[in-house]
């Protein structure tokens, strides 16, 4: 099932007068129960292309559709309802415990001021717990490692209930094992929970061993999509990357230095 869809979409960024798009022409989807990963070198434009899937930015031109309606018909609160988002700004939630950081999540259903009800108590809870981090629920924020809070965040936005959850470098700051270990809980929310999510990230390698799908960004700037199996049988991997020497070796699933022969 189609949850998002992208037609003709140009993102970038406006100066001024000045106008600079980064990504043209873009005609992407996003499934239920699929875990896309959003591959490409930095200032490749992942960032960007998000925060337009997210409405944090507008796009330069193109249209956005979410279960088949056009995204500016559709109010910020009922997107609220559609697209949960993780992102890698550092928000100020130090002085909230776990189980009211994600309870903000109920926002979208209860209002700004709402009162939890016991149903929406429960589901937060439930978020907490889905995450693992159920003994950590009275604990602040600010006392969480890296990891736990990552997995706070991530159990607000499952508190949200949303179809689709789209998240900006979850790994980006997190040490080897807690980086398979979000990968996983990912993998398990598409493939178990039929969410559709998506991720830009770094972490090629656990990128290619967990996600159904792929949108790969090239050093030209253009972006391929397709399935993980099928992506991996072209040359898409060695186009992402300015840098001659550092070539994709497919037997690891990474990048390495090429050496001269």
């Amino acid at each position: 099932m189609e949850l998002l869809t992208t037609h003709n979409l140009t993102v970038g960024y406006t100066q001024g007068k000045r106008v600079t798009p980064l990504l043209s022409d873009l005609n992407l989807t996003m499934h239920q129960g699929r875990l896309i990963a959003l591959l490409g070198q930095n200032g490749a434009g992942k960032s960007t292309l998000l925060r337009a899937l997210t409405c944090a930015a507008r796009p330069l031109s193109g249209t956005i559709e979410l279960q088949g309606k056009n995204i500016d018909d559709i109010s910020q609160r009922e997107r609220s309802r559609l697209i949960g988002l993780v992102s890698t700004d550092r928000i100020a939630v130090g002085g909230l415990t776990v189980t009211e950081l994600v309870a903000l999540g109920r926002q979208p259903h209860t209002g700004f001021l709402g009162r939890l009800s016991a149903e929406d108590h429960e589901i937060v809870d439930q978020a907490i717990a889905d995450v693992g981090i159920s003994h950590k629920a009275g604990s602040y924020v600010a006392d969480l490692s890296d990891g736990e809070r990552q997995k706070a965040m991530i159990a607000r936005a499952l508190a949200q209930q949303t179809p689709i959850i789209i998240l900006d470098e979850p790994t980006a700051f997190l040490d080897v094992a807690s980086r398979i270990e979000a990968m996983q809980l990912l993998h398990s929310l598409a493939h178990d929970r039929g969410k559709a999510v998506l991720l830009s990230s770094h972490d090629v390698s656990q990128s290619l061993l967990l996600a159904d799908d792929l949108w790969l960004i090239t050093r030209d700037r253009q972006v391929i999509q397709g399935t993980t199996a099928d992506i991996l049988q072209t040359d898409a991997m060695d186009r992402l990357f300015t840098t001659p020497r550092v070539a994709f070796n497919p037997t690891i699933l990474d990048y390495q230095w090429r050496q001269e022969s």
